[in-house]
């Protein structure tokens, strides 16, 4: 379901800006999944490993919604809370750029 906060993208841009999108996607996945637990201990590998998924799925809400020709509002909302959480600031910040990939640049 297409939320209306959901930002499009034409078939145009798309195909231009696959390669930058995919790139931010592909290091987020990659930076989530080196992070490790803040603290040692069962729970809080838990919560870890539940932030990590949280992040892995925010992203891949935002491929399908790429691949339909939008940058989807929840996934990137989902992925960049769970970056933040694991202390991956400047990341979360790189994927909320994307809601401006389409944007013209001055």
């Amino acid at each position: 379901m297409t939320s209306n906060a959901d930002t499009p993208i034409t078939p145009d841009d798309r195909a231009r800006l696959d390669p930058v999108f995919m790139q931010v996607i592909l290091d987020a996945q990659a930076q989530a999944q080196q992070t490790q637990p803040a603290q040692s201990g069962n729970l809080a590998a838990m919560f870890h490993r539940e932030t990590v998924t949280d992040a892995l799925q925010g992203c891949a809400m935002l491929i399908a919604g790429w691949n339909q020709g939008r940058v989807d509002e929840a996934g990137l909302t989902r992925a960049a809370k769970a970056l933040r959480a694991l202390d991956l600031t400047d990341l979360a910040g790189r994927l909320e750029n994307l809601r401006n990939i389409a944007a013209p640049q001055d």
